[in-house]
């Protein structure tokens, strides 16, 4: 497979002709059966270990979850500390959506549905951005939302190398609550979260509290929610990330590059335990001091 830092921009374009043409591969059944085994204990890979693999380039990562979860907080965190794009497949649909074109009025109403958007449209977006990378010298990266299906992973897989899939779970009722409090200046595109979740743990799970992010006083009065955080389409689209995007949990799990991690709080309780969970405590520090991440 080639690297990301080495596709050439021929090979990118040529990814619309691969999507309208390729079958989809099944799991073969050794690799089936072993799914149904249950959890496994993986390593997981280091930074160091990762760039030794492939000179030249940074981490090229992914971060899955329902939405809701928390991706692009810890996704955007952990792209300042490794020096590596984060792109978000979700930013990249909203930034085409503020059009007045026919795609982008189709593509308003699929989600305001809570349906998926069709792998062509996807893809579309993503190898834009990812050419736009590569002229300005992008090295490795962490994509947040994508892939979403088994053929997105698939194909993905056939374009370029993914060294680790961190997989942020959370319970659906504590997601609902987070997706419905989410709120967006209108005037700096902040983002900020006016739920106050305080979850007591049952059958030994243990307790879920994440305060509100408040908006600065400059921004209170310029809120505003995202047309798809509602109760009905956020319900629909948990149902379809189940339905859809969770076998991608497994394809990336047989391959031995899957780090399931729970979400167990607000991010001054999580980011130090997945910094530990991902071997980057070390980093971490020596960002801090250098003054790289606040």
């Amino acid at each position: 497979m080639a690297a990301m830092s080495r596709l050439s921009r021929a090979e990118l374009q040529s990814l619309m002709g691969l999507i309208s043409h390729r079958s989809v591969r099944g799991m073969a059944g050794a690799a089936q059966a072993a799914v149904d085994v249950g959890d496994w204990s993986l390593p997981i890979p280091l930074v160091e270990d990762l760039q030794k693999h492939n000179q030249g380039r940074g981490p090229q990562w992914v971060f899955l979850g329902c939405p809701g979860v928390g991706k692009g907080t810890y996704a955007s965190r952990l792209s300042k500390l490794l020096d590596v794009p984060h792109i978000a497949m979700g930013d990249l649909v909203r930034n085409e959506l503020k059009g007045s074109s026919p795609l982008s009025r189709q593509m308003s109403d699929t989600m305001k549905a809570g349906k998926l958007l069709p792998d062509k449209v996807i893809f579309s977006i993503l190898s834009r951005r990812l050419e736009e990378g590569l002229a300005a010298g992008e090295k490795g990266f962490i994509l947040d939302g994508f892939p979403r299906t088994m053929r997105q992973a698939e194909i993905l897989e056939d374009v370029t190398e993914v060294d680790l899939v961190v997989n942020l779970k959370l319970r659906e009722d504590v997601l609902i609550s987070k997706c419905l409090g989410r709120r967006i200046c209108s005037q700096c595109g902040g983002n900020f979260n006016l739920a106050k979740i305080d979850v007591k743990g049952e059958d030994g799970a243990p307790n879920i509290f994440m305060p509100p992010l408040l908006p600065p006083p400059s921004c209170a009065s310029k809120m505003t929610i995202r047309a798809d955080d509602t109760d009905e389409v956020v319900r629909a689209r948990l149902r379809v990330y189940h339905e859809e995007s969770a076998p991608v949990e497994d394809f990336y799990r047989i391959r031995g590059k899957l780090l399931d991690f729970n979400v167990g709080g607000g991010i001054r309780e999580t980011w130090p335990n997945l910094l530990e969970a991902l071997n980057l405590t070390h980093k971490a520090k020596e960002a801090f001091q250098q003054k790289l991440v606040a």
